[in-house]
């Protein structure tokens, strides 16, 4: 172990930063380098970032600031910016801080190997260019070691929606989809490896057509996989919910119940500024067809509110939709400018009216959780418990519908599907009694 090297990497954002931080930590693995999770441990920092929200490049630039005294400290401590950030500022994090060795866009990750012996070398790297390679394919097997029963499997990136709020088409690229072979061996290794639920992650992961039929023909593909007991995917686009993918939620006993559909706002007006190409009511129109085929599924979306030029009237129209469909969860933010999108060249909506309208929303959407958390109280809910819980003797899963649930039960049950009935409902989980394994 003396000869080993050690990283650490703060992963922000999305749970594909996530899948991408694993990956990169198995990519250095052939340079000898294991993961710790103190920074101040390690011979190399990744600070894989996301550019989503706002000011993320400046909260970026933060941590780097207080990574500072450890290069200080040990002048061999390589730092890196990986992720959107990353991508979207290039040299510029290099000019302002030169205490950072690298900085890799989320699409060359797979050259990371490549850059750590540069470092070794005393060379620093930017690396943003999209490659023609593609990074899965360059990618080493992942390494059969025991993992968690839950993980993530990116399957799609990029996007060709170009939304005029989002960065993603500018920092993630063009819509690619991984072969489905691909896809699925290495959800068969993961399976090996102990996991029982896999969320499929893109973008637009309803995009996605590395299978001739589609995501649908990959989540019954997966569903094959002996030892796979449960299937979710996100994030998804509703113009992408074709027939076949519905029908699936419908009648694939491993597709869980609980859908993530962004919507962003409930104004016809408001969707057109933003380029979404459908209307508040072909979205609700989706929802009654996603439901007539499974009428148990949860619904999430996300909403944002203060989008410029929207009015009273449009925050009314995102007020109706939320109380028309009835969410179990939901992700709201105020409107932030992204650089370099079509959004941020349009004046503003107040502040103090963003704050009004997104307390107001917030509230609604709380009390619809609230409800659908009570709704679960004596039913009988499959759970995968995943980890011990605060208290002796107490196990924590997630439900079929993604809800925190903990029991008594014994920690040789964690990986397990079993059978819970719900006897209480907390702010954010549920408490219940083991019925039996599922």
């Amino acid at each position: 172990m003396s000869g080993l090297k050690k990283v650490f990497i703060k992963t922000y954002g999305c749970q594909m930063n996530v899948y991408d931080s694993e990956r990169m930590v198995e990519a250095l693995g052939g340079q000898g380098y294991v993961e710790t999770n103190r920074a101040e441990d390690a011979d190399m920092i990744l600070l894989n970032t996301c550019h989503i929200r706002e000011k993320a490049a400046e909260k970026v630039y933060s941590e780097l600031g207080r990574l500072k005294p450890l290069k200080q400290i040990n002048p061999d401590l390589k730092i890196g910016v990986t992720g959107c950030v990353a991508q979207a500022e290039g040299e510029e994090i290099m000019r302002r801080m030169p205490v950072v060795d690298l900085v890799l866009g989320p699409q060359s990750y797979h050259r990371l190997p490549e850059h750590a012996r540069e470092l070794a070398e005393g060379r620093k790297a930017v690396d943003t260019e999209f490659p023609a390679e593609d990074k899965f394919t360059e990618l080493k097997s992942r390494p059969l070691t025991r993992r968690a029963p839950a993980a993530f499997l990116t399957v799609q990136e990029g996007c060709d929606k170009f939304c005029a709020f989002c960065v993603v088409p500018y920092t993630r690229g063009a819509e690619n989809s991984r072969p489905a072979t691909a896809v699925l061996a290495e959800a068969q290794g993961l399976v090996d490896a102990g996991v029982r639920e896999i969320t499929l992650l893109g973008q637009n992961v309803n995009a996605y057509h590395g299978h001739d039929r589609g995501l649908a023909g990959l989540v019954r593909d997966l569903a094959a996989i002996d030892g796979l007991e449960r299937i979710r995917y996100t994030t998804s686009h509703p113009n992408d919910m074709d027939d076949a993918l519905i029908a699936a939620h419908g009648d694939c006993a491993k597709l869980m119940p609980y859908l993530h559909l962004p919507v962003q706002s409930g104004s016809d007006r408001i969707l057109k500024a933003m380029n979404r190409k459908h209307s508040a009511e072909q979205y609700l129109r989706l929802i009654e067809r996603i439901r007539a085929a499974r009428p148990d599924i949860m619904l999430s979306s996300d909403f944002i509110v203060g989008f410029p030029g929207e009015t009273d009237a449009d925050h009314q129209a995102s007020l109706d939709l939320i109380e028309a469909v009835g969410y179990g969860a939901s992700f709201s933010f105020k409107y932030s400018a992204r650089p370099g999108t079509p959004a941020a060249e349009k004046a503003p909506v107040a502040d103090d009216v963003m704050d009004h309208r997104l307390h107001a929303l917030q509230a609604l959407i709380a009390r619809q959780q609230r409800a659908v958390q009570e709704s679960m109280v004596g039913r009988e809910v499959g759970v995968l418990f995943e980890k011990t819980g605060r208290m002796a003797g107490q196990i924590v899963g997630k439900s079929d519908y993604l809800h925190a649930v903990y029991a008594k039960g014994d920690k040789a049950l964690i990986g397990q599907v079993c059978r819970v009935r719900i006897t209480e409902s907390g702010p954010n989980s549920l408490g219940g009694e083991l019925v039996g394994s599922s």
